[in-house]
């Protein structure tokens, strides 16, 4: 395997992101909210549907079971067969037939294509990543997230482009139509790119069970970071699933796909620069540091939008989302960040797993045990306690307390430095 082969797949692999990151915005907020308002799915279950994505991290602990020594091949098939899955969501709303029919098998294949994505991801990202030499991970890592962000914000308006059309011309069926069709082409384009990618060499491990992941749990500092982890997986779920419904909503704030992929532009954008910011502040201060003030930046967010309304929904939500920005491009680094600062080195994939499997659940469980109020304010023509609010709205502010537990638990737990805990 020469340099030559190795740069070409680095190059792939940066495209490889960029088309399954289209494919995953196919399936996400405002476009899975379209496909659940036409299958007459209720908020309540849109935001539960959404939290899918957060259980399946659950999945990726089967992967640290399942896949030793060469993947590329499983990877691929799997990649495949997720892909088809999530693609088979745009063509159940073509079919007659009695809604919940439809809604049950839309929800068993959003379940079924979600553990398969997870059950893949970690071995493929350990397989594309080992192509990267060390020094170079940083760089290269922030090249792939900017690349896929601004080719998104571009697909995203296509897309959005595609809905509204036809949408206009009430017809959503044939969008569904040529969105699917989009998405087998993206499937094809995506499996190409892994095969031509090489695959190292690596040495077969030596086969381990979930107790052997889990044991990690007996270290106190890989304690904390799960709590860090949970608490921001509790204060995220329990309020932005229902987003992608309020915004679509007619009762609710309404915007049309082209408003969306506006908004989805100035994140990508936003986020890009202050990923930058956040990695040199970290670099100086640390990450606790800096995680700190960006929970402080997304409880601000979501107090925004506590008094987000129709009437003032194209102004407040945007607040919201420039701030989610700033906030997201030094949460998602920091978290991942702090088990490498604070979690001995023999430990630390282990202990990512299952801080991720175990912030997962609690974030399924947030969105789960909260829904019945969404749906109760909603059958109440968006009431409560004789007050005019919107679920969303109500949300935010639980989502508000709990990002201030957030801060609270990282000052605490988290004042001494790194190399004092690993003593």
């Amino acid at each position: 395997m020469n340099e030559k082969q190795l740069s070409r797949s680095r190059v792939l692999y940066v495209i490889e992101a960029g088309v399954e990151y289209f494919i995953s915005i196919l399936v996400a907020s405002t476009f899975l909210a379209t496909l659940t308002n036409y299958l007459h799915f209720d908020t309540a279950t849109t935001g539960i549907i959404s939290s899918f994505i957060s259980l399946g991290c659950v999945f990726q602990l089967l992967a640290m079971v399942v896949f030793r020594g060469r993947v590329k091949k499983t990877v691929i098939v799997f990649s495949i067969v997720n892909q088809l899955l999530f693609t088979l969501l745009y063509v159940v709303p073509l079919f007659e037939g009695d809604d919940g029919v439809k809604q049950g098998v839309f929800i068993a294949l959003i379940l079924l294509a979600y553990l398969i994505y997870n059950v893949a991801h970690p071995a493929k990202i350990s397989w594309l990543m080992s192509l990267v030499e060390d020094k170079r991970r940083g760089r290269f890592t922030a090249i792939k997230e900017v690349v896929s962000l601004i080719s998104g914000t571009l697909f995203t308006f296509g897309m959005g482009f595609v809905i509204d059309y036809y949408e206009a011309k009430n017809d959503l069926k044939s969008a569904f139509i040529v969105i699917a069709i989009g998405m087998v082409a993206l499937t094809v384009f995506h499996t190409l790119t892994m095969i031509f990618t090489v695959e190292k060499e690596t040495p077969t491990e030596e086969k381990r069970s979930l107790k052997n992941v889990f044991s990690v749990l007996k270290d106190k500092n890989v304690i904390k970071v799960t709590v860090v982890f949970s608490l921001w997986y509790l204060a995220s779920y329990v309020t932005t699933p229902f987003y992608g419904a309020y915004q679509r909503a007619d009762d609710g704030l309404a915007f049309p796909m082209w408003f969306i992929s506006i908004l989805s532009a100035v994140y990508a954008i936003v986020r890009s620069v202050f990923s930058y910011v956040w990695g040199s502040y970290a670099d100086k201060y640390s990450f606790a540091n800096m995680i700190r003030i960006c929970f402080a930046i997304a409880g601000v967010g979501f107090l925004a939008n506590v008094f987000c309304t129709p009437e003032n929904g194209w102004v407040v939500y945007t607040i919201y989302y420039v701030l989610t920005a700033i906030a997201m491009a030094g949460i998602n680094s920091a978290l991942i960040n702090l088990c490498f600062d604070y979690v001995d080195t023999s430990r630390r994939r282990d202990a990512l797993a299952v801080s991720q499997a175990i912030s997962g659940v609690v974030g399924f469980l947030a969105t789960t045990a909260v829904s019945p109020l969404v749906s109760y304010i909603e059958k109440s023509g968006n009431m409560l306690f004789g007050i005019s609010v919107h679920a969303p709205q109500v949300t935010s502010l639980i989502a508000v307390v709990l990002t201030g537990a957030c801060i609270i638990y990282v000052s605490i737990f988290m004042a001494k430095k790194p190399t004092e805990c690993l003593k």
